[in-house]
């Protein structure tokens, strides 16, 4: 049984998170494991808590 972690920055939408669960789900299928077999887990982190070359991302990247 995949278990497939997922880190994300905070703030996705909950279509957008469906969406992801979907299409890993499919991915597996796709390669022959049941649906019901794969387990997707997302973790949100706020981007003052990600850090991209030495700096926050928050800081880092301007959205």
């Amino acid at each position: 049984m995949p278990v497939v972690h997922v880190n994300l920055w905070k703030g996705q939408t909950e279509e957008n998170i469906r969406i992801i669960i979907k299409n890993i789900t499919k991915v597996f299928v796709d390669l022959g494991i049941p649906t019901s077999a794969v387990e997707v887990i997302i973790h949100e982190i706020p981007r003052t808590h990600w850090g991209i070359g030495g700096e926050q991302s928050s800081e880092k990247i301007k959205e």
